[in-house]
């Protein structure tokens, strides 16, 4: 129970932090915390010895996501952060969670549920968009 509620209290200072600094307005700033989010079960699984591959493929998956909602929609960046809170919870479900600590997949999942609920419903306000001009990729 305390890390859910760590997590809930990480995620709006973050969410405080990105505003009063103005970081949100930055259009990497949601598609580069995606990234850094599904890159932990990585580290994790380096540390523990096992499940690298799995946890990069499903790793590389996430930064497919952050990536094109970088360049589409963040709603998409806001999708992919929940399905990753889902995704903590699978994982400490059905997967092998040796590869993290046992409070992790309940302070991550509130972190990223809190987190890509935020992003969504900013962009849903208007209060996060990319920039009338259009990015192309590379």
């Amino acid at each position: 129970m305390i890390s859910i509620f760590i997590g809930l209290v990480l995620s709006l200072l973050i969410i405080v932090f990105a505003k009063l600094t103005r970081f949100e307005q930055d259009l990497s700033f949601y598609p580069t915390l995606l990234i850094v989010i599904a890159s932990y079960y990585v580290l994790f699984s380096v540390i523990a010895g096992h499940s690298i591959l799995l946890e990069a493929f499903i790793a590389l998956a996430f930064f497919g996501i952050a990536i094109l909602g970088a360049y589409k929609s963040l709603v998409i960046v806001g999708l992919g952060i929940v399905v990753h809170g889902a995704y903590d919870i699978i994982h400490a479900v059905y997967l092998n969670n040796s590869v993290s600590p046992s409070w992790w997949p309940a302070f991550c999942a509130t972190v990223d549920i809190v987190l890509g609920s935020w992003v969504i419903y900013s962009c849903k306000k208007g209060r996060l968009q990319l920039q009338a001009k259009k990015h192309k990729f590379m």
